[in-house]
């Protein structure tokens, strides 16, 4: 059955506040997806598809067929200019789609692999970058801790082009809950600081790991140094005093997976 959505109605206004409202997103527990690899990425990872949405247009490409007549979700087809407002740009994206989110629950990470922890980013620009990174490199899992932006905030997904998707996402409150998970597992904490007293290529990046990233401007809490086993720092020359966070962070996974391919 397709529902059709020819006005600003409830259901619209429900999902347009999705976009801009963070506290909405997280009670509905959905968010609105855009783009043909997120929306792809989403389907791929088994990630709960709960509308599909057209702009009802009378030939699709082959993807947007595809994605419109397997998926099993919701069908909605909404007034060009409606699915546009949705998509935040001047003309209709093909499809859009409402994805559930997973709870943040730090169970559903994995013990033996490497995964991301971002301490109160300020930016969802960063948070997808670093996504994106952690994608690429084979991190499995991405924790964002504090009061933070949204991982699920439009911004962040469309800078993660879609890497969101292929991670384990939770966020937590603070460093304690994320260490109540490592310590019984056996998951060193690596932070990353550019007061740190190891050189990046001198530390062990291999096996169970969790790699900290911290706040754009100010880095990671004293908390968060403290419980970290090892301090690394990245060499740099020239007058740059510092690293954009996401772009220290992804530094540092591509050293960790160079360890992990050749034994370290």
């Amino acid at each position: 059955m397709t529902v059709r959505i020819t006005s600003r109605n409830a259901r619209f206004q429900q999902w347009e506040s999705l976009l801009h409202n963070r506290t909405k997103r997280h009670r509905l527990g959905e968010l609105v997806v855009q783009g043909v690899r997120p929306i792809s990425q989403a389907i791929e990872h088994g990630w709960p598809i709960q509308a599909i949405i057209s702009d009802g247009r009378p030939r699709m490409s082959a993807w947007a067929a595809g994605v419109w007549g397997t998926t099993d979700a919701e069908r909605v087809v909404m007034a060009p200019e409606l699915v546009a407002e949705l998509g935040e740009k001047d003309e209709p994206s093909e499809l859009l789609a409402i994805v559930g989110m997973p709870a943040d629950d730090l169970s559903r990470l994995d013990p033996t692999g490497l995964t991301v922890v971002f301490d109160r980013p300020t930016q969802p620009g960063n948070i997808g970058t670093l996504a994106r990174s952690a994608d690429a490199f084979g991190a499995t899992g991405l924790v964002v801790t504090g009061h933070a932006a949204d991982p699920y905030d439009p911004r962040a997904v469309r800078a993660s082009t879609g890497s969101l998707f292929a991670l384990t996402v939770v966020r937590a409150p603070s460093h304690r809950e994320v260490l109540d998970w490592a310590r019984p597992e056996g998951v060193r904490v690596v932070g990353t600081d550019e007061t740190g007293t190891t050189d990046l290529r001198a530390a062990d990046l291999t096996g169970p790991l969790v790699v900290v990233v911290g706040n754009e401007t100010s880095g990671m809490t004293a908390a968060w140094r403290e419980a970290c086993d090892e301090l690394v720092s990245i060499p740099m020359a020239g007058s740059a005093s510092s690293l954009n966070a996401a772009t220290a962070g992804s530094i540092v996974l591509d050293e960790a997976a160079r360890q992990r391919r050749v034994g370290r």
